[in-house]
């Protein structure tokens, strides 16, 4: 049996999000339940990547150097409550700069497809522009109103699922897996 993957949102579905963007390990706060959910996903044999836009740095609010040490602490927790992050994809770049990688291009989510099969693999995400990227590399869109997943929730189709939180989706996912 293959280990089905499932891609995250960073800011806003596994952390607190800031308009002032994450800077620094200690601004990274996680979500209360993500780190659990995370947990329960890998120990259901799922296999999670992360894809998260990182404007940050081009916008020079930070280094790549400081988002490796925003990763340490967060992958560093996720294994203190028993889960793990098989990679993590950022796209550095700004928004002007029109690269192939940043959401809601699918580029990120095409680089996971490398390691495995993606299509109508669930992608959570709390803006709209996960929910753009995850129909464009042909993944199922997971709404969660952590983040802006609320403000999200006014302007997309009633249609894509969402949760309240990252917890109650994993439990959801875990509860009716069908592979």
């Amino acid at each position: 049996m293959t280990r089905p993957i499932v891609i995250l949102d960073r800011d806003g579905v596994i952390n607190q999000d800031s308009e002032n963007y994450i800077k620094s390990p200690e601004e990274w706060v996680a979500i209360p339940g993500s780190l659990k959910a995370i947990a329960l996903l890998h120990q259901n044999q799922f296999r999670v990547f992360i894809a998260t836009n990182q404007s940050g740095i081009a916008r020079g609010l930070y280094s790549e150097q400081t988002l490796m040490q925003i990763h340490e602490k967060m992958s560093y927790q996720i294994k203190a409550a028993g889960g793990d992050i098989e990679g993590i994809m950022y796209c550095p770049h700004h928004p002007d700069d029109n690269c192939l990688c940043r959401k809601p291009k699918p580029g990120m989510l095409e680089k996971i497809a490398g390691y495995g099969d993606i299509r109508d693999r669930p992608f959570v995400g709390d803006s709209p522009t996960d929910i753009e990227a995850a129909r464009s590399a042909n993944c199922k869109p997971i709404l969660v109103l952590t983040g802006s997943g609320s403000q999200t929730a006014l302007s997309v189709a009633p249609t894509v699922e969402r949760y309240p939180d990252l917890l109650a989706f994993a439990e959801h996912l875990v509860a009716t897996r069908l592979d």
